[in-house]
């Protein structure tokens, strides 16, 4: 019986695919249970897929899902926990930012009895300000904007048990945030707290587009503030504007007629448009989440699926 599934996302990364087997499988052959190394190739361009399947013929541990396209960071981790069969499910990256041996901390903590282990990043190495400033605003950004507890700091490298694993399967929304979503579930949770490695070899698959897009996942999925935000704008505005008008009423009465200037008029005129555009933008994002809902196609497809029992590929 498979104790341990260690779900791996893989997107163009064949400088780092070797070294994360072999970090991995000497972390997991110290627990001295039975384990699998689930590699979820999302689509990659590179060698990738090529490698995977040469490990897999000299590691029985090792099993493989080939989406048929690339499907998204986020899809590629549900699709490695849909199909993980341990008692004990842990996703990392495959990029080694996150060092491997912190797995035994987490089942440690697992044993303790503890549902979800979720790893806490102390320091980050190897990273830009500008990414390190961001990540900070928006961590906690989201957290005062949601009302669940989505740990600030921290990624998708976590343990999760198996019955957190099965609740999982039962969310079906296709513009995931996986770790809010984890949170959202409840159940028993504890943090452990690790030094976040520079990435051991290539580029980040998360430039400023993608965390854009991350970002705006995580708060509309979590979050209807930004929707009420719009609603307030509005008020605001208009009591603002209903000011004005007293103002150019009583001005109009006591002084008589006065010249306005027209810059005056545009500059106004193009703000109250920009908020416009602000509002329908908000709306417009949500809109097309519902949208996404709506069409009700598959996460994910998988083209090929390798190293499970043939009980599982049924």
């Amino acid at each position: 019986m498979i104790k341990y599934s260690i779900v791996v996302p893989l997107y163009n990364e064949e400088l780092v695919i070797a070294e994360t087997h072999k970090r991995l499988s000497e972390v997991m052959k110290s627990t001295g249970d039975e384990y699998e190394i689930v590699f979820v190739n999302d689509g990659s361009r590179d060698k990738t897929e090529i490698l995977a399947k040469e490990i897999m013929k000299n590691d029985p541990n090792v099993c493989l899902i080939n989406f048929a396209r690339n499907f998204g960071h986020q899809t590629a981790i549900t699709a490695g926990m849909d199909n993980a069969r341990g008692q004990a499910i842990v996703v990392i990256d495959a990029d080694l930012q996150d060092p491997p041996a912190v797995i035994l901390d987490m089942i440690a903590k697992w044993k303790e009895g503890y549902d979800v282990v979720y790893g806490k990043r102390s320091v980050r190495e190897g990273e830009t300000a500008f990414k390190k400033v961001t990540a900070k605003v928006f961590y906690r950004f989201l957290s005062s904007l949601t009302s669940i507890d989505i740990p600030t700091d921290t990624g998708d490298f976590r343990l999760i048990d198996r019955k957190v694993c099965d609740a999982m399967k039962s969310i079906k929304e296709k513009n995931r945030y996986v770790r809010g979503l984890i949170s959202w579930l409840g159940f028993k949770q504890t943090a452990v707290t690790y030094v976040r490695k520079e990435r051991f070899a290539g580029e980040t698959k998360y430039p400023l587009k993608k965390m854009l897009k991350f970002a705006a996942d995580a708060i509309t999925s979590f979050s209807d503030k930004p929707l009420k935000l719009a609603g307030y704008m509005g008020y605001s505005i208009s009591g603002i504007s209903f000011l004005y008008l007293l103002y150019v009423i009583i001005r109009k009465l006591a002084v008589g007629d006065f010249d306005s200037g027209w810059a005056s008029i545009v500059a106004i005129s193009l703000f109250f448009n920009g908020i416009v555009l602000i509002v329908l933008g908000i709306m417009g994002e949500y809109i097309g989440r519902i949208y996404d809902e709506c069409k009700n196609r598959p996460l994910y497809v998988i083209a090929e699926k390798l190293g499970f029992d043939e009980k599982e590929e049924k």
